[in-house]
């Protein structure tokens, strides 16, 4: 009997390691990069999530979908709790279905996603849209991009701005310029946020509506699809794909942003760095 019960407290005490303990284990090794104390301003602690991929009802298993939405609760809830960051920015691909659901359906990953990836008081969560939200570009309908905005207080291109940390988040669908109701309305907003930062660069006296709060520091892109290039054969990480896989040339529009794209945006917005997702 007193095997049996060892037995069983050796089950608990493994499942409570493996579902808990190994996530604080793991994340309490990552640390902050150090910086300069002297500076009067505190840096902004930013975490960036890409393709979280929520399964839907049309090709997830319950019990595959049940196991992912824990595990991606535990790290990111873990990740949260332990290093605190004060934004949060979602690269886009939320969900995996997102384009082919119904209302009652989307609505249903709306609340999912929210209960997943909530967060406490003082941090706040931005999400990029994907193509897996919305659908690739010739697919996406006014009425898809819509929804999505509102349920994540969104648009086409969005500036976030956070103690001279300026963030612009764009929707990489609208970058396949054509002059179509997405990239017309991106391309307008692109040209604003510039002439907003223009404006504290320079110290350009500019009406009311075009100034923004605190100081010039070039921006920090945003976005689902990385940047233009030819493939993935200068992308070395550790956890990087293999050569032959590395070595697929990229699709434009499909797998990376239009070239003629990428530089609208470099000349445009002169990021200092550029975060995406969607190649993995």
């Amino acid at each position: 009997m007193k095997t049996f019960f060892r037995f069983i407290l050796c089950i608990i005490a493994l499942i409570i390691y493996c579902e808990y303990v190994i996530y604080y284990l793991v994340l309490i090794q990552c640390n902050w990069p150090s910086y300069n104390n002297t500076k009067s301003e505190q840096p902004v602690k930013v975490m960036f999530v890409a393709d979280t991929h929520l399964l839907g009802k049309r090709k997830g298993h319950w019990l595959d979908k049940m196991r992912r939405e824990w595990e991606m609760s535990r790290a990111f809830q873990t990740a949260i709790k332990i290093h605190k960051p004060e934004l949060i920015f979602i690269l886009g691909d939320l969900f995996d279905e997102g384009l082919w659901s119904s209302e009652a359906d989307f609505n249903s990953y709306v609340k999912t996603f929210k209960y997943l990836f909530s967060v406490p008081q003082g941090i706040e969560l931005y999400a990029v849209v994907g193509n897996h939200d919305i659908g690739f570009h010739y697919s996406i309908i006014p009425q898809l991009e819509k929804r999505f905005n509102n349920a994540f207080n969104s648009s086409s291109v969005q500036l976030i701005s956070k103690r001279n940390v300026h963030f612009v988040l764009i929707n990489s669908m609208a970058m396949e310029m054509d002059g179509c109701f997405l990239c017309y309305t991106a391309k307008l907003k692109l040209k604003q946020i510039s002439n907003q930062l223009k404006c504290i660069e320079k110290g350009i006296a500019c009406s009311k509506n075009m100034m923004l709060d605190g100081s010039y520091s070039k921006p920090i892109l945003l976005q689902h699809f990385p940047l233009y290039r030819k493939n993935d054969i200068a992308c070395n990480e550790l956890d990087s794909a293999p050569i032959k896989e590395k070595e697929t040339p990229f699709r434009e529009g499909w797998d990376c942003l239009r070239k003629d794209a990428t530089e609208m945006l470099l000349k445009i917005i002169k990021p200092r760095v550029v975060f995406g997702g969607h190649t993995h």
